[in-house]
């Protein structure tokens, strides 16, 4: 599992903290999954179309995916703040 790409979502965006772009395995990528801080703590979610989830994950996957989102954005946000 590898983030590929991770986006902060700017100040007023609500719980959102960031969209990223996740390779599950050497054959499936997925984007656009969404990192939100919610009432249940920080939650990984699958992008959406036509108002319903395009994708479920399995607790363990989630929590997996959560932590390398976490991760992935901590890693930009401190390289956003030496490139300042």
């Amino acid at each position: 599992m590898k983030i590929l790409d991770i986006r902060p979502e700017p100040p007023g965006s609500g719980s959102t903290l960031a969209r990223f772009d996740l390779q599950l395995t050497p054959t499936c990528r997925l984007f656009n999954l969404k990192l939100v801080d919610g009432p249940r703590g920080v939650r990984a979610y699958a992008a959406s179309a036509f108002g319903t989830n395009t994708a479920t994950f399995h607790p363990d996957l989630a929590d997996d995916i959560r932590r390398a989102a976490l991760a992935a954005l901590g890693e930009k946000t401190a390289h956003d703040r030496i490139a300042a």
